[in-house]
């Protein structure tokens, strides 16, 4: 009987220590750690998420097509009265050509004919349209020259000096449609269009833009801090 009665002591001792054990190895794990727990939005923090931004650059927020951010342009002119942006990607289309309706209003006005400019060899054309507002405390022009990177990964490409002259076509047209571009400055609590063009290789996919808070990406200062917008 004692020798019975010890072995039941023995065995409620060791489940006991078996329980303990367990309770104790759960409690400091937390929810998620190991992936298959946890609520909430997964947070990325490999070099992917960062690609497209120019190195040494700080970032200042991240965004999504559809999704307002809002800039102050650092510019040593406009230090006791800096410029602020409210600014909305609408779309990224690439591999099309540039808007016909652009392309006649240029050339109406130059009295020329249409022109049917292809990108360089190898190159797609992708046309960005943004929604920008001033929500500074005086007018304020901006464009994207110098200012946007359309990447692909980790490669950016800017406008070249014939792809601002395109936007700058984008702009004209829409001014005349009563749509003034912030590129001709537009006074406190209005809006307008933006339209950036750039050439990124045939083929490829825009990952994301980077837009400066500066007056370049890069200035005698260094490069600038700025937004990520990851497009779908």
């Amino acid at each position: 009987m004692s020798a019975r009665r010890d072995l039941c002591h023995a065995a409620a001792a060791f489940a006991l220590v078996a329980i303990m054990a367990s309770c104790s190895g759960s409690s400091d794990r937390s929810p998620g750690a190991d992936g298959s727990a946890g609520t909430g939005e997964p947070t990325t923090t490999g070099a992917g998420s960062q690609a497209g931004v120019p190195p040494g650059a700080e970032v200042l927020g991240t965004a999504r097509p559809g999704m307002p951010f809002t800039l102050t342009v650092l510019a040593s002119d406009t230090a006791n009265d800096p410029h602020r942006w409210q600014f909305t990607v609408r779309s990224v289309v690439c591999g099309k050509p540039l808007d016909h309706a652009v392309l006649a209003y240029a050339a109406d006005a130059v009295g020329s004919p249409t022109a049917t400019p292809t990108p360089e060899s190898g190159k797609q054309f992708c046309v960005l349209a943004m929604e920008a507002v001033n929500v500074g405390k005086s007018m304020a022009s901006w464009d994207a020259s110098d200012k946007v990177s359309l990447n692909v990964a980790d490669t950016r490409y800017t406008e070249s000096q014939r792809d601002a002259d395109y936007a700058l076509d984008y702009a004209q047209y829409w001014n005349s449609k009563g749509e003034t571009a912030p590129t001709f400055g537009i006074n406190p609590g209005s809006k307008g269009p933006v339209h950036g063009v750039f050439q990124i290789p045939a083929g490829e996919k825009p990952t994301s833009l980077w837009v400066t808070s500066g007056t370049a990406i890069t200035t005698f200062d260094g490069v600038q801090p700025g937004y990520l917008v990851h497009l779908p």
